[in-house]
């Protein structure tokens, strides 16, 4: 796994620029039937950055603002907001209206905000914030997506042929199989089956495999399973898209040499990602980096999405002391 592959938002955006009409298509079809396609749609990352300076530091949440076209002629503006931390945000509603009110002030147009929710707390849904004093009130009310309520339509999931079908089916077991790791070996299987029996394309497969792979995380002695059966799978439907790919990178005499090189940036990235969630000391930083036990560093990874303190990552380090 590498460092961008890992980083909590960026295989996100990855499939919202790769994927963006059929994202509107599945969680916001009305949206969808209303956008003139036919003029395109541009991302505006840049833009954001100058409007919202502070989105690039502290807590990482995915944003993208995307101009799109109404049929009528006029333009619009698509702000989509994914939580992807995994725990309850306080102030979520407010901050969506503050992007919300930002974005009409220095755009004067219509603006549509939303929010998909990848936690699995089903009593966590902002979806309105309002203030009001002496009679003078703001409101903003915004569609919530809340991946984990897709569960009671996995059937559906499985028929839809839109790559976010199994984006959601994806999320969804990484929640269901959070502390069974051989569960979750057999549903990344799974998922992997369906994007060769929907016959999507090489690069698709490929894109949809890595956000997979990403999220469906393994430990080692299982990812070496997983690995030996995505070559069965991929000789069974005769398409090596996945394994020739890896491939390229494997060559005979220099395993050892990557196997080390997998350790360092399992600690890099461990490091990165909880000084990003929650701050490390320097004590903590060192604990990491001496850590050279692939199977502690997986189980930590593992963690970190779902976790609500640190402590929780760190208590895998056999030498770990909380008061430290």
């Amino acid at each position: 796994m590498t460092e961008n592959q890992f980083d909590s938002d960026s295989p996100w955006k990855d499939i919202l620029e790769g994927y963006f009409p059929q994202f509107v298509s599945f969680f916001a079809p009305v949206a969808y039937r209303e956008i003139d396609w036919k003029k395109g749609y541009e991302f505006l990352d840049k833009e954001f950055q100058q409007i919202f300076p502070e989105s690039t530091t502290g807590r990482k949440y995915v944003d993208k603002l995307v101009k799109v076209y109404r049929l009528d002629g006029t333009e619009a503006f698509v702000i989509i907001h994914i939580e992807v931390q995994g725990d309850k945000v306080d102030n979520f509603a407010e901050r969506m209206y503050i992007y919300n009110y930002r974005l009409y002030d220095y755009y004067k147009t219509r603006i549509m905000s939303l929010a998909v929710l990848t936690d699995g707390n089903p009593n966590w849904r902002p979806n309105k914030f309002e203030q009001e004093l002496w009679g003078c009130r703001v409101s903003l009310e915004f569609p919530v997506i809340k991946l984990s309520d897709y569960a009671e339509d996995w059937e559906e999931l499985e028929r839809s042929n839109n790559p976010f079908a199994l984006v959601v089916m994806a999320h969804l077991k990484t929640l269901q199989t959070a502390k069974d790791h051989q569960s979750r070996l057999q549903w990344k299987l799974n998922l992997v089956k369906m994007l060769y029996h929907k016959g999507y394309s090489k690069q698709d497969v490929y894109e949809l495999f890595r956000f997979i792979d990403w999220l469906l995380m393994l430990p080692k002695a299982l990812e070496r399973d997983f690995k030996d059966k995505l070559a069965e799978i991929e000789e069974e439907y005769k398409m090596t898209y996945v394994t020739s790919i890896e491939r390229l990178g494997k060559e005979e005499g220099i395993q050892e040499g990557i196997e080390q090189g997998e350790i360092l940036e399992k600690q890099k990235v461990l490091r990165k990602q909880l000084n990003k969630k929650f701050g490390l000391n320097v004590q903590e930083e060192e604990l990491i980096s001496k850590q050279f036990d692939p199977e502690i560093l997986d189980k930590a990874l593992d963690e970190i999405l779902f976790a609500n303190s640190k402590e929780e990552v760190l208590k895998h380090f056999p030498t770990y002391n909380h008061s430290s």
